[in-house]
């Protein structure tokens, strides 16, 4: 039993990842209003709290019931890792009316009530209004619950990216599969990957292959995208959320500086925000040479990702280096 998605051939050649800060997003709106959820997450709770008692989420909560079908044109698929919360916004007013009450409808019909109480005939009455309001409160949702901490949550995912892509190109889809989630399996004889879920959908692929898409705030659970307009899509939670709100520190940790020795503990500790090959050195009063060199034996490692912005290479840190940065000081 499960969501069955049926590869072929083709499919296996296209498979790929993608982040999508819109649907950090809307599972960040989810996790407001789900206790099961929030366990790794509660620094963040605690840092946006104040703020988040100014947003009315209602109406996007009515449209996420806790089972059964949510709304897909409030969460377009993203057409790949490098698209941005304005360019998946747009694509979310853009949505045609009709086709938008069709899919409220069929979401407000999961919640027992929704359909006959006033916010829901609200939603119905109006769909071009609607879509305008709920886009409103997607980017209100956005600037409060998620932009200000967006550059952790992407270091987050594109370290999970690299990580699952190394296995994918050691061992294959099997491999790539077996350490998604404890829900998910893959049978190599039938070409076949099942979430498993109470009731049973299947679905041939037909060539279109695979979205990966890892997530923080969809932990502990994961999620499939199965109809139009989504590509097959399987959410997954990001590796190292556990560690995801540890706070940096300013000193350096004995552990690390005996770990990675001095000066490379510094590098690591001094990218609290991302940050170039030249600002570090300026930072920390080394040569530029000095800091490259440490920086890619730290990327080596998986402690940092390399992302590029305009003709400048700013190194961020993944979970686990945050997580390694935040031991006890040196004496």
């Amino acid at each position: 039993m499960g969501l069955l998605h049926h590869f072929g051939h083709e499919d296996l050649l296209r498979c790929r990842f993608a982040l999508s800060p819109l649907w950090e997003t809307q599972e960040a709106v989810r996790t407001l209003k789900r206790p099961d959820r929030q366990g790794y997450h509660l620094p963040w709770l605690r840092g946006i709290r104040a703020a988040a008692a100014g947003l009315d989420l209602r109406p996007l909560w009515l449209l996420m019931p806790r089972r059964g079908h949510s709304t897909d044109f409030i969460s377009p698929p993203p057409s790949g890792p490098g698209a941005t919360f304005a360019e998946e916004l747009a694509l979310v007013r853009a949505a045609d009316p009709a086709a938008a009450r069709e899919d409220m409808l069929k979401s407000l019909g999961c919640t027992p009530g929704a359909l006959d109480g006033e916010p829901g005939r609200r939603l119905l009455a109006d769909p071009a209004r609607s879509v305008r309001e709920l886009a409103d409160l997607l980017e209100r949702a956005w600037s409060v619950l998620v932009e200000p901490h967006w550059p952790r949550l992407r270091a987050l995912l594109e370290a999970d990216v690299l990580f699952h892509s190394r296995r994918l190109a050691a061992g294959g889809l099997e491999a790539l599969f077996d350490g998604l989630h404890p829900d998910l399996s893959w049978d190599s004889a039938s070409l076949t990957l099942t979430i498993e879920r109470p009731a049973e959908h299947e679905r041939v692929l037909g060539g279109q292959g695979l979205l990966l898409m890892p997530s923080a705030f969809v932990w502990p659970q994961i999620a499939g995208g199965f109809d139009p307009p989504w590509q097959p899509t399987v959410v997954y939670p990001a590796r190292g959320v556990g560690a995801l709100w540890t706070p940096a520190r300013e000193d350096t940790p004995a552990a690390l500086a005996r770990l990675l020795g001095r000066v490379r503990a510094e590098v690591l500790c001094a990218l609290e925000e991302p940050a170039s090959t030249t600002a570090l050195a300026h930072r920390l009063g080394l040569a530029p040479s000095t800091v490259s060199a440490h920086l890619k034996v730290l990327r080596e490692a998986g402690l940092l990702i390399p992302a590029r912005h305009g003709h400048q290479v700013r190194y961020e840190r993944t979970p686990l280096a945050i997580a390694l940065a935040s031991g006890p000081p040196a004496a």
